[in-house]
């Protein structure tokens, strides 16, 4: 397995942490929903600081090094700031009491903004 981190700094976007999430529920969950070797993708913001990005975990590095549909670079207006590549040595469920992940996070919660 092989995992990637990809952060923005928005000072030089339009954008903001909540029009970014918009775009979540609009178009980016869905579409990353059907990227083959992708086993998870969650989105991580920092509203204060002004920081987006995400988190994914791939069954593969050929996974992790296919081109991927490329939304949030155009959007955000310019590519991310930061991104990190990693192997995964070791993964884990923990005990939980909701048993699906998919759907769950502010930008997807009802009423969330």
């Amino acid at each position: 397995m092989h995992a990637v981190i990809v952060w923005w700094d928005l000072a030089r976007s339009e954008q903001t942490v909540e029009s970014l999430r918009g775009f979540l529920r609009e178009e980016a969950v869905d579409r990353f929903a059907r990227v083959p070797g992708l086993r998870l993708k969650f989105w991580i913001s920092d509203a204060a600081a002004g920081r987006w990005g995400a988190v994914l975990l791939w069954e593969s590095r050929q996974a992790a090094e296919a081109p991927l549909p490329n939304l949030a670079g155009p959007l955000i207006g310019y590519p991310p700031t930061e991104r990190y590549a990693f192997a995964v040595e070791a993964t884990v469920e923990g005990a939980f009491a909701a048993a699906a992940l998919a759907g769950r996070g502010l930008a997807l919660e009802p009423g969330g903004s």
